[in-house]
């Protein structure tokens, strides 16, 4: 399965391999957000913790679908 995606990587064109490294770089600000919200007790935002950790958990579900669909795309 790692052979096929690295193949699937080596096979694009340089502007989809552009838009595969912005795909990855926005999957990891998604990621990184949604753990910052709910983990980071000084950062400001006037929520209680319950709204936290779900706009937190609602980030990584978001960020966990974009992963996927960047994975299964093969054109």
């Amino acid at each position: 399965m790692l052979k096929d995606i690295l193949n699937n990587i080596q096979k694009k064109s340089l502007k989809e391999r552009f838009l595969l490294v912005l795909g990855i770089l926005f999957f990891l600000i998604y990621l990184v957000l949604g753990l910052m919200i709910m983990f980071w007790e000084k950062l400001p935002l006037n929520m209680e913790w319950k709204y936290r950790y779900a706009f937190g958990t609602l980030l990584i579900v978001y960020s966990g679908i974009r992963f996927l669909r960047l994975i299964n795309s093969k054109e």
